[in-house]
């Protein structure tokens, strides 16, 4: 949490910082016009990026897979989207990252590496307790848990 609230108060004062530094190097009304570049082309990028998805998800879905690298990519895009939208080059720069397809993927993969998936375990109370608890001769799941590995 005390980092969270480093994070909030350091970003906003590296934005205003570069603001300045670029406000000086080519002006004020220069400076404010790229933000609002970046701004246009990152919302336009985030179109295009999020129907590819879109796609993609739907796809997955319809021959019968988990599109698990969509929804990080369609999380990632969304959090994109808002740092592209706020003022500034700093958040601008993980902004695109996050929209560039080729870096995304490649933060999307790193994120999938990092992450613990609890796996289902499923029981049958009916079967007998002497056999294995995870698996039912008869094959019908009639109760199911959880219970997280590797932790």
């Amino acid at each position: 949490m005390r980092s969270l609230l480093i994070f909030f108060i350091l970003v906003p004062l590296l934005e205003m910082f570069l603001l300045i530094q670029v406000g000086s190097l080519i002006g004020a009304l220069p400076t404010i016009g790229l933000v609002i570049l970046t701004a246009t082309v990152g919302i336009h990028l985030i179109r295009q990026q999020g129907f590819s998805i879109l796609s993609r998800y739907q796809q997955k879905l319809a021959g019968g897979q988990m599109p698990g690298n969509e929804l990080i990519e369609g999380l990632m895009l969304a959090f994109g989207g808002a740092l592209l939208l706020t003022p500034g080059f700093f958040t601008d720069a993980i902004g695109f990252a996050m929209v560039i397809p080729v870096t995304r993927q490649k933060i999307a993969s790193y994120m999938k590496s990092r992450i613990k998936i609890a796996t289902p375990v499923f029981t049958n109370p009916s079967a007998n307790q002497t056999d294995s608890p995870h698996r039912s001769d008869q094959g019908n799941i009639i109760d199911g848990e959880f219970k997280e590995l590797d932790r």
